[in-house]
């Protein structure tokens, strides 16, 4: 598929079985590549849906609706249904994201990777890896996985990371701002950024202000390691 989408509005790909990847594009529209596989569950069956919205465009893998249960719908953000029983079809996204538009990839088992973007940038998964860089701002949640993020503007609201086993490293710009709360359970945390402690630090457990303050930062895991950095 491939479309223009305005800037400032978004490309929002969901998948279930499989991983993203998103790259920035050279032209004006938005690129996608949708790659089907399966071993015993036949690939024609699930199909790629588009949807346009106000908020942008979403794409979606959607698999066949098992017998007796409720229709699987593509729907923007959190909307929608996806249920994948017995179907073992893996679709392997490729995005192509113009400067100006955001991004925002979902998938339950596959890794996400986006590199070289322009605008804010979101990646959601449960199975999986995350690595997110982008010129705007980035959010990243999974569970089984690591997150590598780095973003080239200051938030205006709050940002979450959070995983259960896997580390987080986040790279913020330079000078950046905020209320930080991060947590470790079998890990260490460690920042080259100025904080102001609220309460004492220590290896597991850090809540302060960065700089002058701003919007609260939440990073937290259960089995990894915390690293907060300055671009600088």
């Amino acid at each position: 598929w491939s479309g223009r989408v305005a800037s400032g509005r978004s490309i929002e790909i969901k998948g279930v079985n499989g991983g993203i990847v998103a790259e920035a594009g050279t032209g004006s529209e938005v690129e996608v590549v949708a790659r089907k596989s399966g071993r015993k569950s036949d690939p024609d069956e699930v199909t790629i849906e588009v949807v346009e919205h106000a908020s942008g465009v979403t794409l979606c893998a959607v698999y066949p609706t098992p017998r007796g249960d409720r229709p699987n719908q593509c729907a923007p953000g959190e909307g929608g249904r996806m249920n994948t029983k017995n179907n073992d079809v893996q679709v392997e996204f490729t995005v192509r994201v113009p400067a100006g538009v955001r991004f925002t990839g979902r998938t339950v088992n596959g890794s996400i990777k986006a590199r070289g973007l322009d605008a804010d940038a979101e990646a959601y998964t449960v199975n999986g890896s995350i690595s997110l860089a982008t010129h705007g701002v980035a959010r990243a949640t999974t569970v089984n996985g690591s997150i590598v993020a780095e973003m080239g503007a200051a938030a205006s609201e709050a940002l979450e990371f959070e995983t259960v086993n896997g580390g987080i490293t986040l790279t913020v710009p330079a000078g950046s701002g905020a209320e930080l709360r991060a947590s470790t359970v079998n890990g260490d945390i460690s920042t080259d950024l100025p904080i102001t402690l609220l309460r004492r630090m220590n290896r597991r457990s850090v809540s302060g202000t960065i700089g002058r303050g701003g919007p609260r930062l939440m990073m937290t895991t259960v089995n990894g390691d915390i690293r907060l950095r300055s671009a600088s």
